[in-house]
């Protein structure tokens, strides 16, 4: 019997450190992590006006008194995100574990929707742009991305598909077959390059066309998502669904369609060099 080689994979705790009876996870520092890189790296975009052409579309303390708003979004959304989509009868016949967030179960796209209902409220709240308050939480989403990609491998959790490429790997909870580490390349496509491609255009001027940065985001992770499906396995409770596509798939279908349609808007407008 041929045994193909794998790569080792790294025995690291999910837990990073107890402090008493409160186990601090790798899963929960991403999100934290995430949200305070994105938090100082939105800070820098605001105050550069270069970036903007003149005035920027709103204040720095605008956007501070936001982050509490998108982290709601991402956890509440994320969480009935997960429970809709990927595991509804389960959470209707065990209702309670709904609020057990320890117990893992997040969706981006749960999570998106939650953001997007944050800047709805607070750019009418504040009399902002939501399309440029957009565009600012977007070009720095996926530094939260990449660290909860990361997490997700070290967690041992969402894997890939079975394989014989040099760079499989055994994951503890994914039986004997060797898999694609599709976690990462989540975080390397989702996470590293989307970063790079929305930095580039920050700095090229995209803030000056309020919905093209949200555009581009929605229309890049939709993509990347789809073409990382094809090598991670679906949720268990799921399996394949329509025509072999994953739920994965099938919710990144909304985000291409308005990320088209957000591109199409942007750049058939004036460019705006001042704001207020």
């Amino acid at each position: 019997m041929l045994i193909l080689p794998v790569l080792p994979f790294p025995d690291i705790d999910p837990v990073l450190v107890h402090i008493g009876p409160l186990a601090v996870r790798w899963y929960a520092l991403g999100y934290i992590v995430g949200i305070i890189a994105g938090w100082f790296y939105a800070r820098a975009i605001i105050r550069a006006q270069r970036l903007w052409g003149g005035t920027p579309a709103f204040a720095v303390a605008d956007y501070d008194d936001f982050v509490i708003w998108a982290t709601l979004g991402i956890i509440l959304g994320g969480r009935v995100g997960y429970v809709l989509f990927y595991n509804l009868p389960h959470f209707v016949g065990h209702p309670l574990e709904i609020f057990e967030l320890w117990a893992g179960g997040m969706s981006f796209h749960g999570g998106v929707i939650g953001v997007i209902l944050a800047i709805i409220f607070h750019a009418r709240r504040r009399g902002l742009s939501m399309l440029s308050l957009g565009d600012v939480t977007t070009a720095v989403a996926p530094i939260g991305i990449f660290l909860v990609r990361l997490a997700n491998f070290i967690n041992g959790e969402l894997w890939g598909r079975p394989t014989d490429v040099p760079w499989a790997m055994v994951f503890p909870h994914g039986g004997a077959i060797p898999r694609h580490p599709s976690q990462l390349y989540e975080a390397a496509l989702e996470g590293v390059a989307l970063l790079v491609v929305l930095g580039m255009l920050v700095r090229l001027g995209a803030l000056k066309r309020p919905g093209l940065v949200t555009g581009a985001f929605l229309l890049g992770y939709g993509v990347a998502r789809v073409g990382c499906e094809f090598f991670r396995e679906p949720d268990a409770q799921l399996g394949f669904l329509w025509g072999g596509l994953t739920m994965g798939m099938l919710l990144c279908i909304p985000l291409i369609l308005a990320g088209i349609a957000l591109l199409g808007v942007a750049v058939t407008r004036q460019p705006v060099t001042q704001h207020g």
